[in-house]
């Protein structure tokens, strides 16, 4: 982590700007937990047309500039090049820095490798969509998307090395039909077009037996699964595990309407290595497929996210809840509060929020009462709105 010591002095002021970074204001932490920590700040910061925080603290009887870590950005020069600025602008004597001998650092991205905000913002496709949870080596995946040019393939994993194979293969095999994501399909798929998917895939997913609240398949991520899949779509897993088989039929047998399939040690054209090696030691492979029946309405991501009132900072001290608020399917945690130097009824906001397995973190930014996500609006998960909506009622109650 890029960071500088350097003597203890003055903060600059603010709004200010040196070789090229703009310093917009300074915010000062609030302790309204009453435990005395030590003042940190927040430095707001734009350079290159990104805004991100720096974060001064104390260090020694020193002070310590790097980068805040809910806002930091890529690739590392940019923050580097903000330390130094920062520095420089306060004229102070450094101690001990990391940020002056680096090559230019470049974001290398795979073409097929996307992020979320990608499915967001700009996916669009024509094709029937086929989506692999899990994908593993890739063998399978690459072996669909080989023999059905013609479907646009998404396959989803957590497990780096996996993604790196596959992206390795589809350059290798000249696969353009494939896009990768690194993200957790029980919320991935509220970001897909209602009856689009053809089929979806989960094949040997982790069995869980001891965290079963970890597993992919629950009633949420079934309904979500009918809701994109297109009439005739189907649902397909296939696993290894008689527990989690089990699980996954009482599921499937609870929903009002639907057809099941349930196959035992069905022949595929394609198997993992993990696969034969279960064949031939005598272990059953069950299948058990889920297909559509029905058209379901279209989704609306383009949620309001905005703070429709004026927001009084002073009275939010006092309505900051100590703990978390927790729900069934969302979490609020307001941590930390920031007030802005020399303008009244300014801050930051800090809070974790959203769904337990994929929280995120954000500032909300209140100039003069008026409040907004810094950096831009959370994603549009249900349990990401359901966490604003309680957030709303936290701050304007």
């Amino acid at each position: 982590m890029p960071h500088i010591v350097f003597e203890k002095k003055d903060l600059i002021s603010t709004p200010s700007s040196k070789d090229g970074v703009d310093f917009q204001f300074i915010a000062q932490s609030y302790d309204f937990t009453k435990s005395n920590r030590k003042i940190e700040y927040r430095v707001a910061t734009k350079y290159n047309n990104k805004e991100f925080l720096l974060t001064i603290k104390p260090k020694d009887e020193n002070l310590m500039i790097k980068s805040d870590k809910v806002t930091r950005l890529s690739p590392v020069s940019l923050i580097k090049d903000s330390l130094n600025a920062y520095v420089k602008e306060n004229s102070s004597r450094i101690i001990f820095s990391n940020t002056n001998s680096f090559k230019a650092e470049k974001e290398q991205k795979h073409k097929y490798l996307k992020d979320i905000n990608y499915f967001v913002d700009e996916f669009e496709t024509n094709k029937e969509i086929q989506i692999e949870i899990g994908f593993g080596s890739g063998r399978h995946l690459l072996h669909q998307a080989k023999s059905n040019p013609n479907i646009q393939f998404i396959g989803l994993e957590i497990h780096y090395p996996s993604i790196e194979q596959l992206l390795k293969q589809l350059e290798i095999q000249n696969i353009t039909n494939v896009l990768v994501i690194n993200y957790d399909a029980r919320l991935f798929m509220e970001f897909i077009e209602s009856n689009k998917v053809g089929k979806i895939f989960v094949h040997f997913p982790v069995p869980w037996d001891k965290k079963p609240h970890r597993r992919i398949y629950s009633n949420e991520f079934i309904n979500e699964a009918f809701r994109v899949l297109k009439v005739g779509g189907t649902l397909e897993l296939r696993t290894d595990s008689r527990n989690y088989f089990d699980f996954c039929l009482e599921l499937l047998t609870n929903l009002p309407k639907g057809k099941i399939n349930i196959d035992i040690n069905k022949d595929l054209e394609v198997s993992s290595k993990y696969e034969d090696r279960w064949k031939k030691q005598g272990k059953n492979i069950y299948d058990l497929t889920l297909t559509s029946l029905n058209e379901d309405k279209a989704i609306d991501l383009s949620f309001d996210f905005s703070f429709e009132n004026s927001i009084n900072l002073k009275d939010i001290i006092s309505k900051i809840p100590e703990k978390a608020i927790i729900v069934n399917n969302y979490f609020v945690h307001i941590e930390e509060l920031y007030t802005i130097l020399g303008k009244e009824n300014s801050g930051l906001i800090k809070v974790t929020m959203g769904n337990f397995d994929r929280p995120i973190t954000k500032y909300i930014l209140i100039q003069e009462g008026k409040a907004s996500y810094y950096q831009g609006n959370p994603l549009p998960t249900s349990s990401n709105i359901d966490a604003h909506k309680n957030l709303k009622e936290i701050l304007f109650k």
